[in-house]
């Protein structure tokens, strides 16, 4: 998400039932929702009386929130895809393991995720600058008791300033590679920011990414910039082997084209998350999908068999149907704008004879 400084104030998001677990809680709530979302009617598909609500931006709108009901995660994400979104900028949690080989450092708008392989770490995002890295990744990766000096790859999952600030500093001092998608490193070259790394290595789609006993699988999903990448990984908790995913840039873009590209990644990705079984949803904006909380929910029960980030294969697809719902409403809510736009015009320019 490309930051803009906003009103930190939001309302938080309501908690589940304290009588279910978390994991439990998903169970029925995934299963109420996928049921409500079995009627969802894509354009083109609806016929009769609901031709026309199918067709319109606040049918999707109101479909994501039936499909989000009161889970925060969903509520999260719902409120962050929604048009006039404005950026809180949340106090910095400390540094936490959220599962034994994953590890998020954060400035509490923006994080960094840290893979823990047995040869290094694999660095997704390097936060907005030389300075939050020196200050926030370093220090915190020591905190849990890991070298920055094995940080072997950054992983920048967008060219926005907030993802990628950090890298060039961790790269000239620890040797770290840098990675990002060729048509970010296009966009960096031809707009020039401040901090921004040196060309290294491009990730191509669907690359694997193996250091020591882990492959992390990077897939290109172009939208939010032209060189969007969303990482699947694996993760274990207590024993237990999971698979995470990293959505890697959640704001929908100024122009619907573009709302449209991203749309198509979010099929697809939702599709490449469905065969490799992921049920773990990570994101690099904690604001997005309530990480934030689930982090601190984690920390005071670090010993719990009930991992808040884990929710399941069905709750991972929820996530993604969620997001290709509010995308759709955007995309239809451009089209109706620009409708709106182009009508005036052309009585405007009837009423003056020109």
């Amino acid at each position: 998400m490309n930051e803009s400084k906003a009103d930190a104030n939001r309302p938080t998001s309501p908690a589940s039932d304290g009588s279910l677990t978390r994991r439990r809680f998903w169970q029925l709530g995934t299963a109420a929702a996928l049921s409500a979302g079995a009627t969802v009617l894509l354009p083109g598909q609806a016929t009769g009386a609901t031709a026309a609500r199918s067709k319109t931006s606040q049918y999707y709108f109101g479909r994501a929130a039936a499909l989000a009901g009161d889970n925060p995660i969903l509520t999260d994400l719902v409120a962050g895809l929604t048009a006039g979104f404005s950026i809180p900028f949340p106090p910095a949690p400390a540094p936490l393991k959220i599962f034994d080989d994953v590890a998020v450092l954060s400035i509490g708008w923006v994080s960094a995720t840290a893979i823990l392989t047995s040869d290094g770490i694999i660095l997704i995002d390097a936060l907005t600058s030389p300075a939050t890295a020196q200050q926030t990744l370093v220090p915190g990766l020591q905190a849990l008791g890991l070298d920055p000096a094995t940080i072997k790859y950054v992983v920048v999952c967008h060219g926005h300033g907030d993802h990628f600030g950090g890298a060039q500093y961790l790269a000239d001092t620890y040797g770290a590679r840098v990675m990002m998608a060729p048509a970010d490193w296009d966009m960096l070259a031809a707009n020039q920011p401040a901090n921004a790394p040196t060309r290294d290595l491009d990730i191509t789609d669907g690359q694997k990414l193996t250091l020591g006993n882990t492959t992390v699988t990077l897939h290109h999903t172009p939208g939010h910039t032209p060189g969007s990448v969303s990482p699947i990984f694996p993760a274990h908790w207590q024993g237990r082997a999971h698979r995470a995913m990293l959505w890697g840039g959640t704001n929908p873009p100024t122009a619907t084209a573009d709302k449209e590209t991203y749309l198509a990644s979010a099929q697809t990705f939702a599709s490449r998350m469905k065969r490799a079984r992921v049920d773990v949803e990570l994101s690099n904006h904690g604001f997005c999908d309530h990480g934030l909380a689930r982090m601190e929910e984690l920390r005071a029960a670090p010993d719990s068999a009930d991992n808040p980030f884990v929710i399941g294969t069905s709750g991972a697809q929820l996530f993604m149907k969620v997001m290709q719902n509010m995308l759709r409403g955007r995309i239809l809510l451009d089209q109706a704008s620009a409708g709106t736009a182009t009508s005036a015009a052309a009585t405007t320019a009837a009423g003056c004879g020109c």
